[in-house]
């Protein structure tokens, strides 16, 4: 059933699946579903899940990786929280918590199995996906994902430049734009010179 999208949100809002009847182990404190969604965005941003500022501000990417990736879209965060022109939709809603190297985990099973396919499904206006980081690739490119990030951010053009399945937005891959890849976009110069370009020119034309 394709439920109405302000349905879904309220009941994502008050969602506890992972503290109430979780997949592994609970979620280590309070949900707190970050997410912004819309009936007139034609962009989506898909990532990971919330890291620990996130939480805390309950708004996504309110952190020095929100700064670069709105860098890169060449928008500033006017547009970016606006709604009505921009959704973001990660792959989990809440913060999963550290591991025990103080890094975040992985985006908690929960979400996607209870919640995307109902959003996207709400969401038909939507036309191009940013997809961050392997756990958004593997929901949205699927079995056209590459073996490693490096290689599938590296056939974005393959992805983007493939013709949509019915009714399915383009898609373009990207690393995460958190400082821990600097090593990585220092060794892959093509992301600045070739991706980016056409990165900034999707989203100028459809904000």
């Amino acid at each position: 059933m394709n439920m109405k999208l302000e349905d879904l949100r309220a009941e994502i809002a008050a969602c506890r699946i992972c503290v109430d009847s979780p997949l592994k182990e609970p979620l280590p404190h309070g949900p707190r579903p970050v997410l912004q969604v819309s009936r007139t965005a034609k962009i989506c941003v898909c990532g990971q899940a919330p890291g620990t500022r996130v939480h805390q501000s309950g708004r996504p990417f309110t952190d020095p990786s929100g700064d670069r990736l709105r860098d890169w879209m060449g928008i500033g965060s006017e547009i970016f929280y606006d709604p009505d022109k921009l959704a973001i939709i990660p792959m989990g809603f809440c913060f999963p918590g550290l591991d025990n190297k103080g890094g975040d985990l992985p985006p908690r099973p929960e979400c996607r199995a209870a919640w995307h396919d109902k959003l996207f499904e709400a969401m038909p206006q939507i036309e191009l996906v940013l997809v961050i980081g392997q756990y958004a690739q593997s929901y949205h490119l699927g079995s056209a994902r590459k073996k490693s990030l490096t290689e599938t951010v590296a056939a974005w053009r393959a992805y983007f430049e493939a013709p949509p399945a019915k009714g399915k937005p383009a898609v373009l891959p990207l690393p995460h734009p958190s400082w821990r890849n600097n090593a990585w976009l220092r060794k892959h110069p093509w992301f600045e010179t070739d991706l980016l370009p056409v990165l900034k020119q999707e989203v100028a034309r459809l904000i």
